[in-house]
């Protein structure tokens, strides 16, 4: 069975009534119909040498798993929904270099699950047209795992992909805009009509590409950015002060210390942040209690 006739809707309804499938709308479920876009979600997605390997969050039918397969060395991918599970048996036959794990990709031990299936490999990829409701937790479970992920190749909701590569700082900055640029450089890719999807879902989407950075951040205040980019945005209508005091319940008085020893404005909100005050934020902020005892002022 080829790729084109996966994207065709007799076929799709044909596989689904065999195998006693329906579409989940909890699950998120919208398969490719469109034969071009996968093709150039692997292109992108996929180094072209050395030993790689691919992680794909969610297979639908396999009609992005075929391509994956084609350029990876080995894709594993993580699918939630045991009654695909038959359907790709069908789908993917023909490829060894294959395997689907039946669980959820947010309760798996993203280091084990490098250790064990991509050992020795040069380069690990995520690729995946993911269910757009978790879009932001995969995204931030990979971020935080501190893992080696050379690039995420994704397709999320056109609204989602322009706050994740939005320009910091701007009104459209979120949470996730700050978290993604610790570790990668986002771009939107293309976009992709949702005619191109059965059933058709009431949004638009595009593909995005996050390529990994270097940093030379240490792994503890790698995890207080992330408490503080997260409490920032907790309350997004509110002032930084307001947010950062609720969302890491700390009394506003410390939490104004920090602010002004950062150099940043009391009514500042937190869209307005360059990177790199969000970043001497997080640096400071869990200090002020040693400051103060030891009457040391100094910003690191």
């Amino acid at each position: 069975m080829n790729t084109k006739r996966i994207t065709d809707l007799s076929v799709i309804k044909d596989l689904c009534i065999e195998a006693g499938f329906t579409f989940s709308k909890a699950k998120g479920q919208n398969f490719l119909i469109n034969p071009s876009v996968c093709p150039r979600i692997a292109e992108a997605g996929i180094p072209s040498s050395g030993k790689t390997g691919v992680i794909e969050i969610g297979t639908g039918l396999g009609v992005l798993t075929k391509e994956l397969c084609k350029k990876a060395s080995k894709v594993v991918a993580i699918e939630i929904d045991k009654r695909l599970m038959p359907i790709l048996e069908q789908t993917l036959s023909e490829y060894t270099n294959f395997k689907v794990i039946n669980d959820d990709f947010l309760n798996i031990d993203l280091k084990n699950l490098l250790k064990e299936e991509f050992d020795g490999f040069g380069s690990v990829s995520v690729c995946a047209n993911l269910p757009y409701y978790i879009t932001s937790p995969v995204l931030m479970k990979i971020i935080e795992s501190n893992i080696k992920i050379d690039q995420i190749t994704v397709m999320v909701q056109r609204e989602a992909a322009l706050r994740l590569c939005a320009k910091i700082p701007s009104r459209e900055c979120g949470a996730v805009t700050y978290a993604v640029r610790y570790a990668y450089m986002p771009e939107i890719l293309f976009n992709v009509s949702r005619g191109s999807f059965f059933p058709s879902p009431n949004v638009e989407s595009s593909v995005i590409r996050l390529t990994k950075i270097d940093n030379k951040r240490s792994s503890l205040n790698r995890k207080d950015f992330f408490k503080v980019v997260k409490a920032a945005f907790s309350q997004r209508r509110k002032t930084l002060l307001n947010s950062l005091s609720s969302g890491l319940s700390m009394v506003k008085d410390r939490v104004a210390a920090t602010l002004s020893l950062c150099g940043i404005g009391l009514n500042t909100r937190p869209e307005e942040l360059t990177f790199e005050q969000m970043e001497l934020i997080a640096e400071n902020i869990f200090e002020q209690d040693s400051i103060a005892k030891s009457g040391v002022h100094n910003i690191r």
